[in-house]
């Protein structure tokens, strides 16, 4: 009797559990949003018209000097005189730091004695080698002597001159590296030199962009300090090799103002501007589902979305222009992707 009853209660709670899990199922289901696909998605479009193009290009980058240069001595020694400071306007060939040179005076003054001496010896040796006084090869050996000596004297006189550091190039000393008492080195800058008479304007352009750039074609250049300016750049390079970001530089040349406004580093843009007038489809590039690899649109005919490809000629800026898939009178969504899909009800956001 106690087992069937044990078995009764058993059964009575097996009982219990499987209903309070059906109303649990009942309750989770009942709170569960079921979308209604046949419900109409609310979306913003547009009808599609043929547009004219602006193919004009503008593209920013960055002025740079055309020369600049780290300055330093050809020999070692310690600098007695700097003739210039950073912001000095100098000229080719202008002296720019003075280096000790009297030991190099003293092994000159040396030399020279000793050269005296020799040509007084080979003087001496012809005449007796004449005479068949002295073997000939004492002549020739003291005759060596004399042109080794007489090199050494260049050789000195050669670094007497570069103890004078002189400007390579016309510009503006922009940095002064050291100052009267220090050393100098072969290899150690002593200054820094600018030549911004004349400018380069480098900026990166896609693989789709480069062919926009001519070698030697010249093009409108527009500095955002000084807009007004009426700068033109003459293409001078090219990239060949693509950089990390897959974009290729181009570097133009230009004519700084006179007043030298423009300066290294000041940021600016070119501008290519298009001959030609075309009218092309224009969209919204916000009206583009998937990436550039693969573009598609939703197109609305006879009140349903249908998802289409579509191949992207150019973007220009919140704009895409296609050449395909898409034609004049279509409607095009460029709003209220959410739950949207191929084949869905749609109805027009009032405006």
């Amino acid at each position: 009797m106690k087992k069937i009853t044990n078995i009764l209660i058993l059964a009575a709670l097996v009982v219990i559990i499987v209903l309070q899990l059906k109303n649990n199922k009942t309750i989770v289901e009942n709170r569960i949003y079921h979308y209604d696909k046949e419900k109409p998605i609310i979306v913003q479009a547009q009808t599609v018209k043929p547009q004219k193009l602006d193919l004009d290009e503008s593209f920013t980058g960055f002025f740079d000097a055309r020369k600049d240069a780290r300055i330093n001595s050809d020999i070692q020694g310690k600098i007695i005189a700097y003739y210039v400071d950073a912001g000095s306007v100098v000229k080719k060939g202008q002296p720019l730091v003075r280096l000790d040179d009297e030991i190099l005076k003293l092994q000159l003054a040396t030399l020279n004695v000793k050269i005296e001496d020799l040509k007084k010896d080979v003087k001496r040796y012809t005449v007796l080698s004449e005479a068949e006084a002295i073997q000939k090869i004492k002549l020739e050996k003291t005759q060596t002597a004399l042109d080794a000596t007489i090199s050494q004297k260049n050789t000195v006189l050669e670094k007497i001159k570069k103890t004078t550091v002189t400007a390579p190039f016309d510009g503006v000393v922009t940095m002064k590296m050291s100052e009267e008492g220090s050393f100098a080195a072969p290899g150690v800058p002593l200054l820094m030199l600018t030549d911004i008479s004349k400018l380069k304007f480098r900026v990166n352009v896609s693989e789709t962009e480069l062919s926009l750039f001519q070698p030697g074609a010249t093009y409108k250049i527009i500095a955002d300090a000084y807009p007004t300016e009426d700068l033109q750049g003459t293409v001078t390079a090219i990239g060949q090799k693509g950089n990390m970001g897959n974009t290729f530089p181009v570097e133009l040349e230009l004519q700084n103002t006179k007043d030298h406004k423009i300066k290294a580093k000041m940021f600016g843009r070119v501008e290519v501007k298009s001959e030609e007038e075309q009218q092309g489809i224009i969209i919204p590039a916000g009206a583009i589902v998937g990436s550039d690899v693969k573009p598609k649109v939703y197109l609305i005919k006879d009140g349903k979305a249908h998802l289409v490809e579509v191949k992207i000629a150019q973007r220009l800026k919140n704009n895409v222009v296609l050449t395909q898939g898409v034609k004049e009178g279509d409607v095009v969504v460029t709003s209220g992707f959410i739950n949207l899909f191929d084949g869905a009800n749609v109805a027009l956001q009032e405006t």
